[in-house]
């Protein structure tokens, strides 16, 4: 089995047999990875965590070069349709919903998205890159009110291989689920919160995988986001945690698992 990294939150899980994608996104110019459109190309399913605009925005394009049935919650459905994708080709799904792909099993389980804290927007909001992007901020304010989170954040527990990963959809886990135990590997997304070693913390401690996968950690789309440093996290670790593996993925570069 393979995991690939293509940016932000976007995967793609792949045996011999079988290709899932979650959360597919095309950055603009001036993020940190650029994703192409061939990347996501003749791929016939898409499972997306939530709604928000770097989750969910390209799919309409993204479906435009091929007929991919899109696995969503509600809310992003929704959306979608506003967007115009066919309603045919999406399937609802929620906490509790069970998908075969092959021999992928996949477990929708509760999420919880990350609290963008004062500290965090404050930093945001004054920083110089305010000013050096300025012009991108409609571009910005359209995508938060456009694509709504509507707390319908979602984690996908995929078997397969004889493995369990655990992709989260952003660095939260809701306080009343029982999450699985004797998770291989868990993918974390690094980014949304002034306090990020703490949180991912907190997350581990609950959940105890052998080994983590960040992603989400880089600059997809200046000023809103940022390359967050990762080392202080591996550092942490390696004193709390020093059994727990943490891979940094390279944008593009499969990982067997």
């Amino acid at each position: 089995m393979k995991i690939t990294w293509f940016g932000t939150a976007s995967l793609q899980i792949e045996t011999k047999k079988d290709c899932i994608l979650i959360d597919p996104y095309i950055c603009y110019r001036g993020a940190e990875n650029r994703q192409w459109i061939t990347d996501y190309m003749q791929k016939e399913n898409i499972l997306i965590t939530h709604g928000h605009y770097d989750h969910l925005a390209s799919l309409p394009i993204i479906m435009d070069f091929g007929e991919a049935t899109v696995y969503c919650t509600e809310t992003p459905a929704g959306t979608l349709e506003k967007k115009g994708v066919d309603p045919d080709l999406l399937a609802v799904i929620q906490p509790g919903t069970e998908l075969l792909f092959g021999d992928m099993k996949v477990k929708v389980w509760k999420g919880k998205h990350v609290k963008f804290d004062k500290p965090l927007i404050k930093q945001i909001l004054f920083s110089p890159r305010m000013l050096r992007y300025f012009y991108r901020i409609p571009q910005l304010v359209h995508g938060i009110l456009a694509y709504p989170e509507g707390e319908e954040t979602v984690a996908f527990e995929i078997l397969c291989e004889g493995k369990r990963i655990l992709v989260l959809g952003s660095m939260g886990l809701d306080p009343d689920t029982l999450y699985p135990e004797d998770i291989d590997l868990l993918v974390l997304p690094y980014q949304g919160t002034s306090l990020p070693v703490s949180t991912a913390l907190s997350i581990l401690e609950r959940l105890h995988p052998r080994a983590v996968l960040l992603d989400h950690f880089d600059d997809a789309f200046p000023p809103i986001t940022r390359t967050v440093d990762t080392r202080p996290l591996k550092k942490a670790l390696e004193k709390k945690y020093p059994n727990i593996k943490v891979v940094k993925p390279i944008a593009g570069k499969p990982i067997e698992i």
